[in-house]
């Protein structure tokens, strides 16, 4: 995908001489194989089901090059797509926001701050205040990169909202610009955390597997087989630690596809645990004794959110070319949940 495919919600608003609204528009990768152009947005297009592009197909709104299109048309490699409407689009408006962040290093080009279980990183979808971007909006409203438009001014990546952890964010368009090849030529170093459920066959592995929307339930991904579906995605990782029915891992990214840890773990049979998204806040390896379910429920407790946290992150700085790695202790909720397997292993191997 090229940095054109993009909502226009990043991009310049077109409006055309019949009263038409451009909400998105796209280029078909050069690799591309012919595939339905509904399948083909139902993928890229994450707001949309699959019914509802076909329906803006019938109304004409889906354009190919200009043309109209119906849901059966086949993309082409660099097709240029048009989604038009006869509305504008919603406008996002950042509102600055006085939240305080956790900030572990800064200097005129960036930050890295420890992102907290529950923040948000960008306003989206029920989520329009309250954000890391509303506070980067109040914290840098005199510099230039945060005085526009732009509704993820800084960001060169993200984590999820319950995943706790490192992020790195420009304050400058050159630091993010040079940040964002950074992360999209895959030469950052990532490095995360996992409680997972079970014991792992093998004590290191990789996981590969296209991620993409689920077709049944659009709030999470799956692993497709290599197709029409999904985009590339290599994780690897190594268990740090057996703790009875749980193993703490270490997960290295390649690919960084949305909720792609949590989505591996689950494809090979080991959802993070209490991840309620991906089926791991049930109780899913132990014994049936009382004890036991009230042993985990009090974990779940303690640690309401999947337990993963970004711990470490590595870049080149965009101005002095020097190797920058940061790397932070495990959140408490974590660490805690941790010591109490710790003790419940100890104590059952005493009998």
């Amino acid at each position: 995908m090229t940095d054109k495919n993009l909502p226009v919600d990043d991009q310049e608003e077109l409006d055309d001489e019949s009263g038409m609204f451009e909400h998105y528009r796209l280029t078909v990768d050069p690799g591309q194989k012919p595939l339905r152009i509904d399948k083909f947005l139902v993928n890229r297009i994450d707001t949309a089901s699959r019914s509802r592009i076909q329906s803006a197909a019938e109304a004409g709104s889906i354009l190919v090059n200009n043309v109209s299109v119906k849901a059966n048309y086949k993309v082409k490699p660099d097709d240029e797509i048009s989604i038009v409407m006869d509305y504008p689009r919603r406008e996002l408006k950042i509102i600055p926001e006085d939240i305080p962040l956790n900030i572990v290093y800064e200097d005129d080009d960036l930050l890295v701050i420890n992102k907290p279980a529950g923040l948000v990183v960008h306003p989206g979808h029920g989520n329009y205040s309250g954000t890391l971007v509303n506070a980067l909006a109040y914290r840098y409203k005199d510099l230039p990169l945060y005085g526009g438009d732009d509704p993820r001014p800084g960001l060169v990546h993200r984590i999820d909202k319950n995943t706790t952890g490192l992020l790195v964010v420009a304050k400058t368009d050159m630091a993010k610009n040079h940040l964002a090849a950074q992360f999209f030529n895959k030469t950052t170093k990532r490095k995360y955390n996992a409680i997972v459920w079970g014991n792992l066959k093998e004590d290191e592995g990789t996981i590969e597997g296209n991620i993409g929307r689920s077709l049944k339930n659009r709030q999470v991904f799956t692993v497709f087989p290599e197709g029409d579906y999904g985009k590339p995605a290599v994780t690897h990782y190594k268990v740090i630690e057996k703790l009875g029915y749980v193993n703490m891992v270490e997960c290295v990214l390649e690919t960084g596809r949305t909720h792609q840890i949590r989505v591996h773990m689950r494809h090979i049979g080991h959802p993070l645990f209490n991840d309620d998204n991906y089926g791991g806040d049930k109780i899913l390896k132990g014994t049936t004794f009382t004890k036991y379910k009230q042993f985990v429920e009090n974990c779940f407790k303690i640690l309401p959110r999947q337990a993963l946290h970004a711990k470490l992150l590595g870049f080149v700085h965009p101005r002095t070319g020097e190797e920058m790695i940061f790397d932070s202790e495990l959140p408490e909720d974590m660490t805690e949940v941790i010591e109490k397997w710790r003790t419940y292993i100890s104590n059952r191997n005493q009998f």
